[in-house]
């Protein structure tokens, strides 16, 4: 599964896309300026999209990566 595919189904299953993610995390406290916090991990990102999203791991992840950088739009 491509990375775009992985957030076209988080989409679909949540109605939010990769930019409400990112204004999520900045509310949450655990990106600033646009970067995740160096002390936020990947276990912190995965427990909140697991609790408040019903995200799989995979798909928590894929989050990650996005928030984090290592992954873009429609890789």
């Amino acid at each position: 599964m491509s990375f775009q595919a992985y957030l076209d189904n988080i989409q679909a299953k949540t109605g939010k896309g990769p930019n409400d993610f990112r204004k999520l995390a900045e509310k949450k406290g655990f990106t600033a300026h646009g970067k995740l916090k160096p002390e936020v991990r990947a276990g912190d990102i995965v427990k909140w999209l697991k609790e408040e999203f019903k995200l799989g791991h995979g798909h928590s992840m894929a989050i990650y990566a996005l928030l984090k950088g290592m992954k873009k739009e429609g890789e």
